[in-house]
C-alpha cells in the first residue's frame, strides 16, 4: 500500500484500512460519514488510523489533528494534502496548516 501514486489511491487505502481493521461495512464508508458518530470509531481508533497512515505513507500529523478532522472525507483529504497529492483542504485552520507544512515539506 505504501506505493500509492495519487490521491484516489490513498483515499481508497484509508477506506480499506477502516473496513478491514474495524469491520465497518463499506456501504457506511461514505465521504460524509462522521468518524465517531456514523462509523462508531473511538478516539483511540482514530489515533491508530492516523498512526498507520503516518507510518505507511510517510506523512506526519501535527498535534491537534483530531480537532481538525471530523468526517472520513476530511481525514482522506488531509492525508492526501500532506502526501503532496492534493491541494490544502479549505477546512483546516491557518495555524494547523502552518504546522502541517512545517513537518511535511511535500505539502508546501
Amino acid at each position: 500500500m505504501a506505493d500509492v501514486q495519487n490521491w484516489q489511491e490513498l483515499s481508497r487505502a484509508i477506506v480499506k484500512l477502516i473496513r478491514d481493521q474495524y469491520g465497518i461495512d463499506e456501504a457506511m464508508l461514505k465521504r460524509t460519514a462522521v468518524l465517531e458518530a456514523d462509523l462508531g470509531l473511538s478516539i483511540d481508533q482514530v489515533e491508530r488510523i492516523l498512526d498507520y497512515v503516518s507510518e505507511t505513507f510517510h506523512v506526519r500529523f501535527p498535534d491537534g489533528t483530531l480537532n481538525e478532522i471530523l468526517k472520513l472525507e476530511e481525514l482522506c483529504l488531509l492525508a492526501c494534502w500532506l502526501k503532496g497529492f492534493y491541494k490544502q483542504p479549505s477546512y483546516v485552520s491557518d495555524s494547523f496548516a502552518a504546522a502541517c507544512r512545517s513537518i511535511n515539506p511535500q505539502a508546501a
